[in-house]
C-alpha cells in the first residue's frame, strides 16, 4: 500500500492480509536438507526461526475461462523461496508487474518440519478481497508464526479473480460449462494438491481446516456447497463472512450476454475473448454490472457480478442463505465479526455526548431512538455515546442467521466469536474494523503495527486467539484452558458467542434484541 488512505480503503473493502513472527520460543527442528518431493517436481524452499518456508508452488495452470488443470512437470530443483504473481486485478497496491494471467496459479506452505512423517492437522487460508481483488503475500498472513507457536501446517493460495474467475460463459457451449465457477475450482485444485502432497511438508491429508475472512470467508462457506471439495477439508473458520451472493445461472448467464454487447462481440466470435486485453474485458464487464446491477450501496447485504453462480452443479447452492448444503452437514464451524467492521466510526469525536449521539441516530430511527440506546446497553453496558454511531450492521446480523441455521441443520459442533477490542491506533479511530481479526489470529501484531500497535494488551489478545485458532484446526474445538473461559458450542437457544477483548468472556444471545431492532431478518 502506497499511503495511509489507501491501506484504510482497503482495510475496508477488502482487509486480510499478514505476516508472522511469535514471541513464543519452541524447540528448532534439527537441520536437514531443504528439498521436498511433489507430484509435479522437487522444490527448495527456507528455513525461517525454526520453520520450513515454501513460496509459490505451482499447483495448476488453466486457459482463460477453462478449468484448471495439473502444471506442467520440472526435472530440477525449483527454487520456492519467493511468492508468486498475483491474480490480474485494477488496484493500485499492485502494480501489472507482480500480476500474472498464467503463472498466478500458486500457494505456499509453512512447517516445522518437513519428510518427517508426522501429522501435523493442516490449515489452507483463503485471502479476503471479495471474489475480485486480493493476494496471499501479505505480511499479515504469512504461516510462520502460526506453524511455530501451534506446529501447525499452514497452506495460503492465489487463484483467479474477478471477471477471469467467475464470467459465466456456459450458454455458449459445453467447453464454457464450468465458467462461471473456475475461481473457486481453482481453490479445489489447490485443496486437490494439498492432499496428494501435504504429507512430505509434515501435515496430515486427512486433517484439512479452511480459514478465511471476509471474501475467504466467503469462499470458506462457497466451498462447503461445492460437491468437487467434499472430504478435501474436515473443519471451517469463517470470519467477517457472511455477505450474501445472489448469483444464479439465469444471473450469471444474463450478465455474460451483457458482457459480450459491451464488447461488441458476437456469440460465434467467442474465441476473440481469449487474447483480449485484459483492462479492456475489465472495462467491459465493469459497465455490463453497472447496467445491470447498479452501483453496490455500501452496507448492503447482497453481492452482484463476478462471483460464484449458483448452478445446481459446480455449485449446489449459495452459502449463508442461511445455512450451506448438506454434502457439509459434518463439518465443524467456527464464525465470527467485529464490533464495527466496515461502519464508518465515530471514535474520533472525542468530546461526543450521549444527547449528540441521540440526536445524529434520530434520523434514522425517529420515535424509536431511546429504545435502540435501551437495546445497546443491555447488549454492551459500558458504551461510549461513539459506539452508538459505529455498531456494525452487515455482517453481525448475518452472522446470527447463519449461526442458527448452521446449529439446526448439523450435529457438527458451532462456535461463534465476536471481537470487541478496538485498535488504539489513530489511523483507525480505535475502531474494531473489518479485518482486525486476522493479525490477531495469526499472532503477528508486530507484522501489522499500523491496525494493532504493538502494546502488551495487543499481544495478550493474539496470544489467545491464536491459540483458539490453532486449537478449533487441531480439534474442532477451540477452549483454550486456563487462558479463555470455557467455550460452549453455539445454539439458537444459548446464542453462546466468545467476546474477545482485553478481558475475555462468554456471552449468550448478547446482542439478538438489537441487531433484530437494526436489521430484521428472516
Amino acid at each position: 500500500m502506497k499511503s495511509k488512505s489507501i491501506k484504510i480503503i482497503f482495510c475496508i473493502l477488502a482487509a486480510g492480509f499478514g505476516l508472522t513472527a511469535c514471541k513464543t520460543e519452541t524447540e528448532k527442528p534439527k537441520e536437514q536438507s531443504l528439498v521436498v518431493q511433489t507430484t509435479n517436481g522437487e522444490i527448495k524452499g527456507s528455513l525461517n526461526d525454526s520453520v520450513y518456508a515454501y513460496k509459490g508452488i505451482p499447483y495448476a495452470q488453466a486457459e482463460r475461462f477453462m478449468p484448471p488443470q495439473d502444471p506442467e512437470a520440472w526435472e530440477e530443483v525449483r527454487e520456492t523461496t519467493e511468492f508468486g504473481p498475483v491474480a490480474r486485478q485494477v488496484v493500485p497496491w499492485y502494480p501489472d508487474s507482480v500480476q500474472s494471467e498464467k503463472e498466478l496459479y500458486s500457494l505456499n506452505v509453512w512447517s516445522r518440519g518437513i519428510n518427517d512423517g508426522k501429522k501435523r492437522p493442516v490449515m489452507v487460508w483463503l485471502h479476503g478481497g471479495g471474489f475480485f481483488v486480493g493476494a496471499s503475500n501479505d505480511p499479515m498472513t504469512y504461516g510462520e508464526a502460526l506453524a511455530k507457536k501451534g506446529d501447525i501446517v499452514v497452506v495460503s493460495v492465489n487463484h483467479r479473480l474477478n471477471i477471469l474467475g467467475f464470467l459465466d460463459l456456459s450458454a455458449y457451449g459445453d467447453a464454457y460449462e464450468n465458467s462461471a465457477n473456475v475461481g473457486m475450482l481453482d481453490i479445489v485444485k489447490a485443496l486437490e494438491w494439498t492432499k496428494n502432497n501435504i504429507a512430505n511438508f509434515g501435515g496430515d491429508p486427512a486433517d484439512v481446516t479452511i480459514v478465511g475472512e471476509s471474501g475467504g470467508g466467503g469462499k470458506v462457506g462457497t466451498l462447503m456447497c461445492m460437491p468437487a471439495a467434499k472430504g478435501l477439508f474436515n473443519k471451517a473458520i469463517i470470519q467477517s463472512g457472511t455477505l450474501i451472493n445472489s448469483m444464479t445461472k439465469e444471473k450469471s448467464q444474463a450478465l455474460a450476454a451483457k458482457v459480450l454487447e459491451k464488447l461488441n462481440i458476437r456469440p460465434e466470435e467467442l474465441q476473440k475473448l481469449d487474447t483480449l486485453d485484459y483492462k479492456a474485458l475489465v472495462k467491459g464487464g465493469n459497465e455490463a454490472v453497472a447496467e445491470m446491477g447498479g452501483a453496490r450501496t455500501p452496507g448492503s447485504s447482497g453481492m452482484f457480478g463476478f462471483a460464484p453462480s449458483a448452478d445446481g452443479d459446480v455449485l449446489l447452492q449459495q452459502p449463508f442463505s442461511p445455512g450451506f448444503a448438506d454434502i457439509s452437514k459434518d463439518i465443524p464451524v467456527m464464525i465470527g465479526s467485529t464490533l464495527n467492521e466496515i461502519m464508518p466510526v465515530a471514535y474520533g469525536n472525542k468530546t461526543l455526548t450521549l444527547e449528540q449521539a441521540k440526536d445524529t441516530l434520530a434520523q434514522q430511527y425517529g420515535d424509536r431512538t431511546d429504545k435502540y440506546v435501551e437495546l445497546y446497553a443491555n447488549a454492551y453496558p459500558d458504551f461510549t455515546p461513539q459506539d452508538l454511531l459505529s455498531i456494525d450492521k452487515t455482517f453481525r446480523p448475518f452472522t446470527i442467521r447463519t449461526a442458527d441455521a448452521r446449529a439446526e441443520e448439523s450435529s457438527a459442533p458451532v462456535y461463534a466469536y465476536i471481537l470487541t477490542w478496538k485498535s488504539p491506533v489513530e489511523d483507525y479511530s480505535k475502531g474494531s474494523f473489518h479485518g482486525l481479526d486476522i493479525p490477531l489470529a495469526f499472532n503477528t501484531v508486530d507484522l501489522r503495527p499500523d491496525w494493532t500497535g504493538e502494546s502488551e494488551e495487543a499481544w495478550e489478545l493474539a496470544d489467545k486467539m491464536s491459540s483458539a485458532w490453532i486449537n478449533f484446526v487441531k480439534t474442532a474445538n477451540p477452549n483454550v484452558e486456563g487462558v479463555l473461559p470455557a467455550w460452549e458450542p453455539y445454539t439458537a437457544e444459548n446464542g453462546a458467542t466468545m467476546y474477545f477483548d482485553n478481558e475475555c468472556k462468554i456471552v449468550y444471545n448478547h446482542d439478538r434484541e438489537l441487531m433484530n431492532f437494526i436489521r430484521p431478518l428472516e
